[in-house]
């Protein structure tokens, strides 16, 4: 009894220390006090006193804990209903009142519609309407390094069939996804990846050498060879190491983004994840914990139709992903993930968003990945070679792009062919280092 009262004090005094450093109170002044005395045994009627104190205390800071949304979780009476009758037809439950009806009517396991697809370009990259708040110099960033990140991918990925590296993925065909969401970012958001998003890193200032230094498991690699390869990570970069078991990092942005909340910093978490990553249990317990958290992350779903062989069809029976956030109390939109364009001002609103009113926020973004899974797939064993070739060539996100920069005369033939030249010599150069 005397070791298990120490270890509670000793763990009290931890929670009542942390509470102190986070919010500065000196209202637990006198708590932590009365708690560090040294008493050999602790009763359960002053435990459950001191829990009642640490509890009252939390619901009374607001900064720690908001409750802006949960408010109606109380039951309460209705202003000016008194009469039986009237009052009848509500239950207060928590979460709010809910009206009572005599018509049994069951919900509907699919709506009329399915959820609208936010786009900006068309497929011919032209504007649909109005304009967009996209400068000429980030415009060209996003191009530059859609079309280095898509050269690096065909670089590496042959570098592998020779035997050179043992293990790759490429991003091609979810390019745009990458660049136009990083470039909504700002460095101080923290990233929790998955495994397809080294365009992040790219946006990020990660170089090729450091990319090929992963890859190769070469002295210079920042993992010293205790990853395989395309499993990044940078702490300067404020980009969470990859992990290849699915989902796993979604939960864990959650517990980022809160802290960050407690810290009262301007900043995100941000987490991608596939449409087959939707299908796994971390994806719903990471969507709860963050909207009862009320935790400032994006979740980032890049929906390409496929979880390696497994087609959408065959995992859900809901409109994609993004009908999955209401369920939750999570704001949701779905865009073109596609159109460059679209995804950054949508990652860009959802970032002001997520801050500003401490919120979660999910956008499923639809693509296709054109390349196969990895570098263990043969994609065309489960795909039809035709469609590939519609997305690779009609849809693909980065001519889609180029055709609106030239538009706005930022591009020109020639550019293209001074950048793709240099990048592919320095992608070489860095192999053979």
């Amino acid at each position: 009894m005397g070791f298990m009262a120490v270890c509670v004090r000793q763990s009290r005094n931890n929670i009542i220390n942390h509470v102190k450093s986070k919010m500065g109170l000196l209202g637990l002044t006198n708590l932590s006090s009365s708690l560090n005395n040294d008493h050999s045994t602790l009763s359960t009627a002053s435990l459950a006193k001191d829990l009642r104190n640490q509890i009252s205390v939390f619901e009374n800071n607001p900064t720690l804990y908001r409750t802006r949304r949960f408010e109606s979780t109380k039951p309460h009476q209705r202003s000016g209903v008194h009469s039986n009758g009237a009052s009848s037809q509500f239950l207060d439950f928590p979460g709010g009142q809910v009206a009572f009806t005599p018509e049994m009517r069951f919900i509907s396991e699919s709506p009329k519609e399915r959820i609208p697809c936010y786009r900006v370009l068309d497929d011919d990259g032209q504007l649909i309407q109005g304009s967009i708040d996209v400068g000429k110099e980030i415009a060209v960033k996003m191009y530059s390094d859609m079309a280095t990140l898509q050269t690096m991918d065909t670089i590496f990925y042959e570098a592998q069939r020779q035997g050179r590296i043992s293990f790759y993925l490429t991003t091609i065909g979810e390019e745009a996804i990458n660049i136009a969401s990083a470039a909504a970012l700002t460095i101080d958001d923290f990233v929790v990846p998955q495994y397809r998003e080294p365009g992040v890193l790219l946006w990020r200032g990660f170089t090729l050498q450091q990319f090929a230094n992963q890859c190769f498991s070469n002295k210079d690699d920042d993992c010293r060879g205790r990853q395989m390869p395309i499993h990044y990570g940078s702490k300067k970069l404020n980009y969470f190491t990859v992990a290849s078991t699915i989902a796993s990092q979604l939960p864990h942005a959650v517990g980022v983004a809160y802290s960050l909340k407690m810290d009262g910093k301007d900043a995100c978490a941000v987490t991608y994840f596939g449409d087959g990553g939707s299908s796994e249990g971390d994806f719903h317990a990471a969507l709860n914990f963050a909207a009862v958290t009320e935790a400032p992350v994006l979740f980032i779903c890049r929906n390409n139709g496929w979880a390696i062989s497994t087609p959408t069809s065959d995992q859900f029976r809901s409109d994609g992903i993004v009908v999955r956030g209401e369920a939750y109390g999570v704001r949701s939109i779905r865009v073109d993930g596609n159109d460059t364009l679209a995804l950054y001002s949508t990652v860009r609103a959802a970032r002001e968003m997520a801050i500003r009113e401490q919120r979660p926020i999910l956008v499923e973004a639809l693509t296709y990945r054109v390349g196969h899974h990895s570098t263990s797939d043969d994609s065309t064993k489960y795909r039809p070679v035709d469609e590939i070739e519609l997305w690779r060539s009609a849809r693909d996100p980065i001519a889609r792009f180029r055709k609106w920069i030239e538009s706005n005369g930022w591009w020109s033939g020639e550019a293209e062919s001074e950048l793709r030249s240099n990048v592919r010599k320095q992608v070489k150069l860095v192999c053979l280092n």
